[in-house]
């Protein structure tokens, strides 16, 4: 039993619940304690290790062969248990069938179809701010964040208008499931069958738009680079994978400019410093916050040892906020080169999206950095309870609009 092996061995133990009430509204105290306790710690309601330091995080995320993504990123182990849903053909493969896939994703969303998506992504935020004048109080997660990536998005993707609120609904079970099978799990899955059955046929071809991206994946099945039936899951893991997590981050960079009145102001001085900025939020407050891999063989982590077939959590939250890594991490500074946070992962497993999320959300800040002279709080904030996801329901916000020129 690795237990007592971490017991015999003096590695550090802890009764912290990752997936209790008290952690998932407000993790950073426990985070702390943790990095604090050992670079590797046993966590002995769930019997998995839990790295919580930026190194070995980055270490094990860096090292996709020992450490792998196809026996489930959640705790249900894939090796003894059968997943709730056909697993990502993305996120939860390893080589050589992930790089086969991820080859055809990463040109679908090259830097110049990036690119190209920019000038109708700023007409949109543009569009979105001019609405927003005419509220007194903004909720910064509906009116603002959802507002804008569940049109921006699905329309980049090639997906039509009707159902939308579907993705958000599809997005809180999957990353649900990447926690443990509790109560939150199973209120998010209650209605799953109309949401999944919305999601999959969306993804049909005859159901997207031609000049979209998920066109393009279909286009890589009629050439043979992939099966056809790969094809319709590859697009589902755009739904999957681009939504909540982009929703999540905007709301929370914007919370972060509330409590960090200054940073907006050096915003509004230099909007070219938005980029800089999203990174800097995705930090500070990252969406998604902890996830598992699973070793392939018997290892090492820091001195401890792993069992072959074990669950590891990493907490990217906690990662993101090392001071072993950062200076004042918990402060939120939008001049802070944040080059090496971990909200997108990194290596094989690296977001493969990432390119267009930090578009969508660079654009974003960009133009309401021109047209917003302050963000205030109006009202307390209201936070999702979510086994893997720091969410914010409602973000009541009073925007000062600046004059027109």
């Amino acid at each position: 039993m690795q237990s007592a092996i971490a017991a015999q061995s003096g590695l550090p133990m802890s009764d912290v619940d990752p997936f209790s009430l008290e952690y998932i509204m407000d993790p950073f105290a426990a985070h702390e304690q943790l990095r604090n306790l050992g670079s590797v710690v046993w966590l002995n309601k769930y019997n998995v290790w839990f790295l919580t330091r930026y190194e070995e995080v980055h270490a094990v995320l860096s090292n996709p062969k020992t450490f792998c993504s196809s026996k489930g990123l959640g705790l249900t182990n894939y090796y003894f248990e059968k997943p709730w849903r056909a697993p990502s053909l993305l996120l939860e493969a390893d080589p050589p069938e992930h790089t086969k896939r991820r080859q055809v994703m990463g040109r679908v969303l090259s830097p110049a179809n990036i690119r190209k998506l920019r000038e109708g992504f700023e007409q949109e935020a543009r569009a979105l701010i001019d609405r927003l004048m005419e509220k007194e109080i903004v909720n910064g997660a509906k009116d603002l964040s959802e507002a804008y990536i569940l049109k921006v998005f699905p329309d980049a993707i090639g997906v039509s208008p009707e159902g939308r609120e579907n993705m958000l609904k599809y997005g809180l079970m999957v990353f649900n499931a990447f926690g443990i099978h509790n109560k939150i799990f199973e209120d998010s899955v209650k209605d799953a069958e109309p949401v999944i059955s919305w999601i999959m046929s969306c993804c049909e071809r005859d159901r997207l738009s031609k000049n979209g991206m998920g066109e393009l994946v279909y286009q890589a099945a009629d050439a043979g680079e992939l099966p056809q039936d790969e094809a319709l899951m590859l697009v589902r893991s755009f739904l999957s994978a681009g939504v909540d997590t982009t929703i999540t981050a905007i709301t929370n960079i914007l919370y972060a400019f509330t409590q960090f009145p200054g940073e907006w102001q050096k915003l509004r001085a230099n909007p070219a410093l938005a980029r800089q900025a999203v990174e800097e939020g995705l930090r500070y407050e990252t969406p998604w916050h902890h996830f598992c891999r699973t070793s392939t063989e018997e290892t090492t982590i820091a001195g401890a040892p792993i069992a072959a077939k074990q669950k590891i959590m990493l907490s990217i939250g906690s990662a993101n906020r090392d001071p072993r890594k950062w200076d004042n991490p918990d402060v939120f500074d939008i001049n802070r080169i944040a080059h090496g946070q971990l909200a997108f992962g990194t290596n094989i497993h690296g977001c493969v999206g990432q390119m267009l999320s930090r578009l969508e959300k660079e654009v974003l800040f960009t133009e309401l950095a021109k047209r917003i002279e302050s963000i205030e709080l109006a009202g307390e904030p209201t936070r999702v309870v979510h086994n893997t996801m720091r969410i914010r329901s409602n973000l009541p916000l009073k925007l000062k609009f600046a004059a027109k020129a």
